[in-house]
């Protein structure tokens, strides 16, 4: 365990050294942005939507006292998207459709040489493949987690207004009741660290992939599973850092 951490803190130090130019770097991370970013919109819409509406439901039939207030609902909501659903679940979505793919591609990549092909024209292949993924990640995860906490919100607004269970002014009255700018930051900076994690634990799964084509699956798999416990020891980590 303590030589792949080793292993790991060498290869992300290594990330800076004999990087490209810097408008080399600026296209990559476009192009990374789009895969990571844009491309993943549908899924963590869908998902986050449907957690919402679930979220507002269940609170809903928890609040069985008449002392408390409807508008209770949509703070619950609030409060558990913005803490802790909306970076949590985009994060561990992401670890599976983002992770696997960076391990993949980096570890098809390893297998037919072409790894072994920039080192040999005097490129950082680690650098030139793995930095942009970072840097896209950290820049997407935050704003698909803001994404992720609207249609949270609103999957709620929808379920609860559908069924009936509350109305439209409860709802909202409850969403800006009390409401502490600072836990949007903090889901926010979650998002970054898990961006960090995910892309970083899963390029390192790819980048050193041995073998042949069922090697590299594996290192898919271990990308999932690795980046997931990143991101629940992560989330662990940062809410006793930031909320103590």
């Amino acid at each position: 365990m303590i030589t792949r951490v080793g292993k790991f803190v060498f290869f992300f130090a290594g990330l800076f050294r004999n990087r490209e130019r810097f408008s080399v770097y600026v296209n990559l991370v476009f192009e990374e942005c789009i895969l990571i970013g844009i491309d993943s919109i549908f899924i963590v819409a869908i998902v986050s939507t449907f957690i919402g509406g679930v979220t507002a439901i269940q609170t809903a039939h928890s609040l069985v006292s008449p002392l408390v207030p409807l508008y209770m609902i949509g703070l619950i909501t609030r409060d558990m998207t913005v803490l802790e659903l909306a970076p949590t679940f985009t994060g561990v979505i992401l670890a599976g459709k983002i992770g696997s793919s960076i391990a993949g591609n980096l570890g098809t990549m390893r297998i037919t040489e072409q790894i072994d092909a920039l080192e040999v024209m005097g490129i950082n292949a680690s650098s030139y493949l793995v930095l942009p993924k970072i840097i896209a990640g950290m820049l997407m995860f935050p704003l698909l987690t803001i994404l992720s906490g609207v249609l949270c919100l609103y999957g709620g607004y929808l379920a609860g207004t559908l069924t009936e269970i509350i109305t439209a002014e409860e709802y909202v009255r409850g969403i800006r009741f009390q409401f502490d700018g600072y836990n949007v930051m903090f889901a926010v900076i979650k998002a970054v660290v898990f961006g960090f994690l995910i892309t970083s634990v899963s390029a390192y799964q790819g980048f050193f992939t041995r073998g042949g084509s069922l090697e590299v699956g594996k290192a898919s798999t271990d990308a999932v599973k690795n980046s997931c416990i990143a991101v629940l020891i992560g989330d662990f980590v940062v809410a006793q850092l930031l909320m103590a």
